[in-house]
């Protein structure tokens, strides 16, 4: 526990998760995207959840850029403040599948210890698909529209992943997602196939 939480007693809701993913008609689930800058991750997610809103399945994407103007504009890019961020949005995607949504997460998340701690704050492994943005780092810097890469490399942002920072590869992610070979409905088609062949969403 916290030790600043000490006094704080956790609330048993009557309106529990089972009961919302019921009446959506759909379970919830946290499907957390990684993969290195320019792979893919959030077109992908946000393309994923615009066929899940078509579906009438109840979602929502936290975007690695849009996170860090609020909950974590607190925080650089250190190692320490990296492993903050994924603490906090795997707690925050933690309260959004109790509500009965579908969280979708696009986030770098480079250390395979973070990503492993997010797992293991939810209740059952299910609820934790992890989905690997595979590209090789040649096509992401060519993707590259900020232009971060760039100044990367002429030493202008530090810490940047796969320059000056490490990447580390999932090991046993529960879909690879080669973003270079595939077109962006063929990695849709496969994210949603997951989804189904794990009884997240029914398929047609």
């Amino acid at each position: 526990m916290n030790e600043k939480s000490v006094n704080t007693v956790w609330h048993r809701p009557t309106v529990t998760r089972v009961r919302r993913e019921k009446q959506n008609g759909h379970r919830s689930v946290i499907t957390w995207f990684t993969g290195l800058s320019g792979s893919g991750k959030s077109t992908l997610a946000h393309a994923v959840e615009e066929e899940l809103h078509r579906r009438g399945i109840r979602t929502f994407v936290f975007d690695g850029d849009n996170v860090r103007h609020g909950l974590c504009g607190d925080l650089g890019f250190s190692e320490e403040d990296r492993t903050e961020n994924i603490r906090r949005i795997g707690q925050m995607a933690k309260l959004f599948i109790e509500s009965g949504t579908i969280a979708l997460t696009a986030f770098i998340s480079p250390y395979q210890v973070d990503r492993q701690r997010v797992r293991r704050i939810v209740d059952y492994d299910e609820d934790f698909l992890e989905i690997y943005c595979e590209c090789p780092l040649e096509v992401c810097e060519s993707r590259d529209v900020k232009g971060l890469y760039q100044r990367a490399r002429k030493g202008e942002i530090s810490d940047f992943t796969g320059i000056s920072s490490p990447y580390e590869e999932p090991e046993n992610a529960d879909l690879t997602v080669n973003t270079s070979m595939l077109n962006l409905d063929q990695c849709v088609e496969k994210v949603i196939g997951l989804l189904e062949s794990r009884g997240v969403i029914s398929s047609f």
